[in-house]
């Protein structure tokens, strides 16, 4: 009777072997569903990213509001007749180092000071490409041409 549980027992370990740990078990079935749960989110954010880029697509078939912008806000472009301003943004480097009203300044010591052109030749690039603030196109009004 024990011979008889015991090949019982083995034909039961020897039926679930496969249906946990074979080619098309559990294990494999619960991996298969996690990474089709991740696609999934992963087509939900390509979805959302294509639906804008047909709006967009759709916007510079259609109007020309949107190629105008492009053409302003990336090329830099103006109409005729506008007046381009551009205002430009203090770097924030500047504005930390800016002096304080009614306090002086602090005095380098002696070998800072000469350090202090060398930093300055090096400062002078990054002042020039500091960000400017988002550009305006003014319009004119047109001037009448003289009789």
């Amino acid at each position: 009777m024990r011979w008889l549980a015991i090949a019982l027992l083995v034909v039961i370990v020897l039926l679930q072997h496969p249906l946990w740990l074979g080619k098309g078990g559990w294990l494999r079935v619960w991996e298969v569903d996690r990474q089709l749960a991740e696609q999934k989110e992963i087509n939900q954010v390509l979805e959302l990213r294509n639906a804008g880029l047909d709006a967009e697509v759709r916007d510079l078939k259609q109007g020309y509001d949107a190629i105008e912008e492009r053409a302003r806000f990336e090329l830099g472009m103006v109409k005729q007749g506008e007046v381009f301003v551009q205002i430009p943004e203090r770097a924030a480097a500047e504005q930390a180092a800016a002096v304080i009203p009614g306090k002086a300044p602090a005095a380098p010591a002696a070998g800072a000071a000469a350090a202090a052109p060398a930093k300055a030749a090096a400062a002078a690039p990054a002042k020039a490409a500091a960000p400017a603030k988002p550009t305006t196109a003014v319009p004119q009004p047109a001037k009448a041409a003289p009789p």
